[in-house]
């Protein structure tokens, strides 16, 4: 089997970003986050847009993104936390690559980004709270969509990262023969 895409999926601030992009180097792939391929196309923030726009908007564009990037190159994509919110979302991932819900508990993700200002999620009377009522919302989505439950938990990214490459493995993914074919490291 030839390596297809891998999508991250998660709660905001459950490492994804930082995930995708050592995963994607480890590939030797090309690394995307919907959420800046979506702020660079608009010129601004989500916020901003989000605010602007209303929410409704956003998730529009956000499908399209996901729509195309999941149609695209084998690469590695980090999505929004909202993502799986839309059923077409959560179909187009789950059938055109392989889904990696990084799990983290609401106080794993609380503690992490608790002096993160850039966060709109956060800025709230009780953030923790908020991360709680998202993933009772959230957590049946990201179940549903992914292939693989991978417990954030303390492990550092590189052991997230190796846990993910195990599992591509396991599932009969060629990662080696992948990695040598695009003038990459074997594992």
């Amino acid at each position: 089997m030839s390596l297809s895409s891998s999508f991250l999926v998660g709660l905001p601030g459950s490492g994804k970003s930082t995930v995708g992009r050592q995963l994607a180097r480890r590939l030797s792939l090309p690394f995307f986050d919907t959420d800046h391929v979506i702020e660079q196309r608009l010129g601004c923030s989500i916020r901003e847009f989000f605010e602007r726009e209303g929410e409704d908007r956003f998730r529009d564009l956000e499908a399209s993104v996901v729509d195309e990037l999941t149609q695209g190159p084998t690469a590695v994509v980090s999505t929004g936390g909202g993502a799986v919110l839309r059923s077409e979302n959560r179909t187009r991932l789950h059938e055109r690559g392989m889904v990696f819900y990084l799990k983290s508990t609401p106080e794993e993700v609380f503690r992490r980004l608790r002096h993160d200002r850039n966060r709109p999620l956060l800025q709230v009377a009780d953030p923790l709270q908020r991360l709680r009522d998202l993933f009772d919302a959230r957590d049946p989505f990201y179940r549903e969509v992914a292939h693989f439950v991978v417990e954030t938990g303390r492990p550092s990214v590189a052991t997230l990262v190796n846990m993910i490459v195990m599992q591509l493995e396991l599932g009969g993914v060629a990662v080696a023969e992948a990695a040598r074919q695009q003038g990459g490291p074997a594992f």
